[in-house]
């Protein structure tokens, strides 16, 4: 997949499908407008997406947003999806002030070579979001290009968006998290050394920190399933501080594989979380922590 993060990379010689979107996280509603672009495929078209980085949100408010997925899972996401070209488009306060007229005829159309284009009818681009569906209506006979719009995607007579997803996750409600998302949530990282404790007491784990920005379900226990090198495995999970162990641990994800015994240290993993089980809970000693474990152990395997 060819990845474009600079204006001076923005010259696509081969026709292109694109979807234009925030694509924080992937969820129904996304899948609809990649699964469009995926089509033209068929058609010799390059399936292009097209998003902001940063975020427009995190740009427009001036700090942090925690986010569904990472630059580097969301990069992941739409490779494994066989996406052909991401651009990840510069967002500054001169790209951000381009009039959407000029947005569309020059970024789009000449340096893209834009031949369909997907957009949700609440689609917004240039200067001050005032670019929108009609404009992209009025200029795709003019510019030759054909254009698709979705409505929003409704679940439970509520529309599916980012900002929903990321409540319910903070909620830890991993149920309908899946069932906005098409599938799990999930956490990735490289695997590093911690404390080694699980060792010491017979429950050897996995650890992984996520980014800061990255958006985490409520701290606790969930069973999980995890990727390694393509394959899955049974595991339990805790996410949060380890309290029991420090006041001062940083965030983690910490994972025991159930039936696994490999040294992956230094190796990339994905861990989709699955139930939640408890909340993290600080005990008065370590064989009290190991038993609540080997409690939460059984649970998971279910």
């Amino acid at each position: 997949m060819q990845i474009i993060t600079r204006l001076d990379e923005l010259n696509i010689n081969e026709k292109t499908a694109i979807a234009m979107g925030k694509f924080d996280g992937i969820h129904l509603g996304h899948k609809k407008l990649l699964d469009m672009i995926l089509e033209q495929k068929k058609n010799g078209l390059k399936a292009t997406v097209f998003t902001f980085e940063p975020s427009p949100e995190e740009f427009f408010v001036g700090h942090t947003v925690r986010q569904l997925f990472t630059r580097n899972e969301k990069r992941r996401a739409f490779e494994k999806m066989g996406i052909d070209i991401l651009v990840e488009f510069p967002l500054t306060e001169a790209t951000a002030a381009t009039p959407p007229e000029d947005f569309v005829r020059n970024i789009l159309v000449d340096d893209l070579n834009a031949r369909y284009i997907a957009a949700g009818t609440d689609v917004s681009f240039g200067d001050k979001g005032s670019g929108n569906q009609f404009l992209l209506k009025n200029l795709s006979k003019e510019l030759g290009f054909d254009l698709w719009l979705i409505d929003k995607v409704m679940m439970d007579g509520e529309e599916v968006s980012s900002t929903r997803v990321r409540n319910v996750v903070s909620d830890g409600d991993m149920d309908m998290v899946r069932r906005l998302l098409g599938y799990d949530y999930s956490i990735s990282g490289i695997v590093e050394h911690g404390r080694h404790i699980g060792h010491t007491i017979g429950v050897p784990t996995v650890n992984i920190f996520p980014q800061d920005n990255k958006l985490l379900p409520p701290f606790g226990v969930y069973s999980s399933i995890v990727v390694i090198d393509g394959c899955e495995y049974r595991g339990m999970t805790n996410i949060g501080r380890k309290p029991t162990i420090s006041e001062h641990e940083k965030v983690g994800v910490e994972t025991y594989i159930y039936d696994f015994d490999e040294d992956v240290y230094g190796k990339a993993i994905e861990v989709k979380l699955k139930d939640f089980l408890r909340p993290e809970m600080k005990f008065d000693s370590i064989d009290q922590l190991k038993t609540q474990i080997e409690n939460d152990l059984k649970l998971a395997a279910k």
